[in-house]
């Protein structure tokens, strides 16, 4: 995957399983900062109370185990985007450059006032399209 954004993650002892191997849960981590860096990046906001999106899906495949010490490169590109929602691609490297693990996260735009999905807005389709201009729009 060829992304403009990427996000450097330092494994942490916590973060290991009893193997020694950076537990799977883990991973769910690495991509939610990734995508807040991303999104923060993106939209040129900062604050929490700026996220106006909610997790409806994630997938990850595991490539390769990850140990202590290690540095990952995670790399988050929006894939398509539809009405309300949008995909997001991730690709996690260690510093060897190999694939440790591909995702996918589908993400809703949401309005918190109303309890219910919202279209995303012509302006947030032209941020994520400077940053992403392969995306796919429906």
């Amino acid at each position: 995957m060829l992304s403009r954004f990427t996000r450097s993650i330092e494994v942490r002892f916590r973060d290991l399983d009893a193997i020694g191997h950076v537990n799977n849960a883990v991973y769910l981590t690495y991509l939610e900062s990734a995508r807040i860096a991303y999104w923060f990046h993106v939209t040129g906001k900062a604050r929490l109370s700026d996220l106006t999106m909610i997790l409806a899906r994630v997938e990850v495949d595991y490539r390769s185990p990850v140990t202590l010490g290690e540095t990952l490169e995670v790399s988050v590109r929006c894939a398509s985007m539809r009405r309300s929602s949008f995909v997001m691609a991730f690709e996690v490297r260690a510093g060897d450059g190999r694939l440790v693990a591909e995702a996918r996260k589908v993400l809703v735009s949401y309005d918190y006032a109303a309890s219910r999905p919202a279209p995303l807005t012509p302006e947030l389709r032209a941020l994520i399209q400077a940053q992403d201009p392969d995306v796919i729009s429906d």
